[in-house]
């Protein structure tokens, strides 16, 4: 069951005091409700359906057989372990198979699961998943690199690290030719 909004300032609240520091300071007094508006932001892919994003195609694509690649997509998450952001970019491509979908509704979905608790490795699976499923193309390739604030700002304190990682489906991972095509566009 979903704590309310009243429950989610008071846990806030906590968390100040236990931090040391006095939740009724006037610095602090607006403090809960800001992190709960944040949070409904940070995690407003929990109520989003990503595949409904996908479900608009376009048929009429004259013969198009050809790799579609959306590359450098701004992307946030936050990590499931700290509940802090990892920040960094992604590349999505596909090779259609009779229908794409409008290139917008790419970052859509990635949007849609990066606004959950997440780890980046699920994120990049279920990104590319999802594309696979719904428009079942004869392939998919996701790639995501992303500095991780709990690798940053805490724990062994390394900056200017990103973390890479990928799916490959279908003819990307299968097709030596295809998956180098994929690597060599989106690292122009």
């Amino acid at each position: 069951m979903r704590p309310t909004e009243e429950e989610a300032r008071a846990a806030v609240r906590t968390l100040i005091a236990w931090a040391g520091d006095d939740p009724d300071r006037e610095g602090l007094r607006g403090t809960p409700d800001r992190v709960v508006r944040s949070y409904g932001e940070f995690f407003a892919g929990y109520g989003q359906d990503p595949k409904e994003y996908l479900s608009r195609t376009f048929e009429e694509v004259a013969s198009y057989d050809e790799m579609v690649v959306l590359r450098d997509i701004p992307m946030e998450s936050h990590c499931e372990h700290h509940m802090v952001p990892f920040v960094g970019r992604a590349h999505i491509g596909y090779l259609p198979d009779r229908r794409v979908v409008g290139i917008s509704k790419l970052a859509r979905v990635l949007d849609v699961y990066a606004k959950r608790l997440q780890i980046q490795e699920k994120l990049t699976s279920e990104v590319a998943e999802a594309i696979q499923d719904v428009l079942q193309p004869r392939g998919v390739g996701v790639v995501i690199e992303a500095a991780h604030e709990c690798m940053t700002t805490r724990g062994v304190h390394k900056t200017g690290v990103n973390m890479v990682t990928s799916c490959l489906l279908g003819a990307f991972r299968d097709d030596p030719s295809t998956r180098k095509e994929f690597l060599t566009m989106i690292h122009r």
